[in-house]
């Protein structure tokens, strides 16, 4: 191989990162090399990491591999202790070209390829300037990074650091020039995005930020948020939802439970009662909005009541794209220390989950039937609507809006038959 190949794991952020990670490690020179970006949310990402880079070195054999991302952050020593990698850098690291023009030799000990500093030091989150998303049409805005929240279950605070947003004046200008590479749907991201603007002054909210996105960058056909914490959800946010026509119709939410007894446990700051509450008042400001949520089937303590009120807390809200985890033990969390469930019983609840999940999702797309919606066409023959639910989109071209009248649906996606191009 030559040139820079990225690997990526997890979130939109990473996505996004890895950009940035590419326009660095090229500006540095760096040929023949792959770059693994991995995700630590749970144990099985941090397997399919390893596994990602056996496979790597097997098709590889001369290229360099440089492991990177919240995994490299919160455990190190696992990669660094692998003889297919080469170095392991840290999430601040990895976004500066020094680091790529600083690697160790071939061959060196495993603690010789550790370029990971104390993410807990870092105060600031810089603008990273991308122009292109590689095989996406919509484009992502990192607006924020790390979190000052402490659940129990979580250990991406150890590999993002403390909360820390990126100026606005600077996301203005990124959303600029991609709306002029050609992106008309942008979506913002970050690891706890609706604790924006908490340390910048003047305190501005994620709300604010959105709305002076779309006065400001008027070539913008649609913004959407990747994900929110719905009990800081601000006014603005809330006006825009309501009156806003380019501000997507959809939210992804992170509830992670239905009972309220585990949500202490789990120290997350809302109740069952906050959740359903918000996703009523949203559903009445915008009655064509949709929500995802993801939820954590098999917390520790979690009896079958309690799984059943997660449950029946998804179909009360209508969650027509549930995300379901089964809980996973990350060393160096309080929820690793507390009474542990067994993993079968684990994965039978997180089964069950999802079957609800799934009858959620087919009630949700029978309810788009008969619907006009417009469509932005991804380049896998799918294509989102504005609430985010997918369209089969076969021979459509990718990155056109295109406007259609949903007919019915495969119990995955939707179906139509008249198109109508709204732009190009």
């Amino acid at each position: 191989m030559s040139g820079v190949e990225v690997i990526t794991f997890g979130c939109r952020l990473n996505t996004y990162e890895s950009e940035v990670m590419r326009a660095e490690a090229e500006k540095a020179g760096l040929n023949n090399a792959i770059l693994v970006n991995t995700c630590a949310v749970t144990s099985e990402a941090v397997r399919q990491a390893r596994q990602a880079i056996r496979r790597a070195r097997r098709d590889n054999p001369h290229a360099r591999i440089i492991v990177t991302g919240c995994a490299a952050q919160t455990e190190k020593h696992t990669f660094a202790d692998m003889t297919e990698v080469d170095a392991v850098l840290g999430n601040e690291e990895k976004l500066k070209s020094a680091s790529y023009r600083k690697l160790p030799d071939f061959g060196v000990s495993a603690e010789e390829k550790l370029r990971v500093n104390d993410i807990m030091s870092v105060r600031q989150t810089a603008p990273q300037m991308v122009k292109l998303i590689d095989g996406h049409v919509r484009a992502f805005i990192q607006v924020q990074n790390g979190c000052d929240h402490r659940c129990t279950f979580c250990i991406i605070p150890f590999g993002r650091g403390n909360s820390r947003s990126v100026p606005m004046g600077a996301v203005v200008e990124q959303a600029r020039k991609l709306t002029e590479s050609g992106y008309c749907e942008i979506v913002l991201t970050g690891v706890d995005a609706t604790s924006y603007g908490a340390d910048l002054p003047g305190q501005p909210t994620l709300g604010l930020l959105a709305k002076t996105l779309l006065k400001q960058v008027p070539d913008i056909a649609r913004l959407r948020l990747s994900s929110i914490d719905s009990i800081e959800a601000d006014r603005h946010l809330l006006n825009l939802i309501a009156d806003e026509p380019r501000f997507m119709p959809h939210l992804h939410l992170s509830l992670q439970h239905g009972d309220d007894m585990i949500l202490k446990r789990m120290k997350r700051r809302h109740s069952r009662a906050d959740a359903l509450a918000f996703c009523q008042d949203v559903r009445r400001l915008r009655p064509d909005i949709s929500f995802g949520a993801d939820m954590i089937a098999g917390f520790p303590t979690e009896t079958e009541e309690m799984f059943e009120n997660a449950a029946t807390l998804a179909e009360a809200c209508g969650i027509a794209h549930l995300h379901v985890f089964p809980y996973s033990p990350r060393q160096g969390t309080p929820a690793a220390r507390m009474p542990q469930l067994d993993r079968a019983l684990i994965k039978e609840r997180a089964a069950h989950l999802r079957a609800r999940g799934d009858t959620l999702h087919r009630a949700h797309l029978t309810s788009m039937v008969g619907k006009s919606v417009t469509l932005l066409v991804e380049n896998n023959g799918l294509a989102h609507t504005e609430n985010f639910t997918l369209v089969d989109a076969t021979g459509l071209r990718p990155r056109d809006l295109v406007s259609v009248v949903i007919t019915g649906h495969n119990g995955r996606h939707l179906t139509f038959q008249h198109q109508q191009t709204a732009a190009a």
